[in-house]
């Protein structure tokens, strides 16, 4: 068994602990029900948990996708500039 190793896994526990009281304390200052966004400590506390849903990586689309997309907008253009016109 490794003392210190102990040790510093229990401070680490200790901090998590009194950041977690700090938070809930300010939480039952508020009392009322909120609507809208978290305030910013609380949101900083959750995304350094890793509470928060982590965020959607883009699949970016293939050279082919992207030709097939500006042609069908200019398709789009060209109908509304006819309409205009006439």
């Amino acid at each position: 068994m490794n003392l210190t190793k102990m040790i510093a896994e229990l401070k680490e526990q200790k901090q998590a602990l009194e950041q977690t009281m700090i938070m809930l304390e300010r939480l039952a200052r508020s009392q009322g029900k909120r609507r809208g966004r978290p305030p910013l400590f609380l949101s900083k506390a959750l995304s350094q948990a890793g509470d928060a849903s982590p965020a959607r990586k883009r699949r970016p689309f293939s050279a082919e996708t992207r030709k097939k997309m500006a042609a069908a907008q200019r398709k789009r253009w060209a109908a509304i500039r006819k309409k205009q016109a006439s």
